[in-house]
């Protein structure tokens, strides 16, 4: 997987991959003690698919959610939250 993604494969991150039709999407993860995946099917809709240069594509933790629950993930942005000045 390493050199086909180009990516490591252990560092926490959850690969999406995505069946033709768009209906159906295989995720896999490195859960700290083997490889996880889990497949997911929508029924009546299929998956809102992102644009992806140099084939890989980089969501957001609110993003991937929207994503895997069948909703147009391209709707989500994250909060943009202000530091604040000072610290009491």
């Amino acid at each position: 997987m390493q050199s086909q993604l180009r990516q490591k494969p252990f560092d926490g991150a959850v690969y999406v991959f995505r069946a033709k039709r768009a209906d159906r999407l295989k995720l896999i993860y490195w859960d700290g003690c083997g490889l996880v995946m889990a497949y997911k099917r929508l029924e009546d809709n299929s998956f809102t698919w992102p644009a992806i240069k140099n084939e890989v594509m980089r969501l957001e933790l609110a993003q991937f959610e929207a994503l895997f629950a069948g909703l147009d993930w391209r709707r989500v942005r994250p909060l943009e939250v202000a530091a604040p000045a000072a610290a009491e």
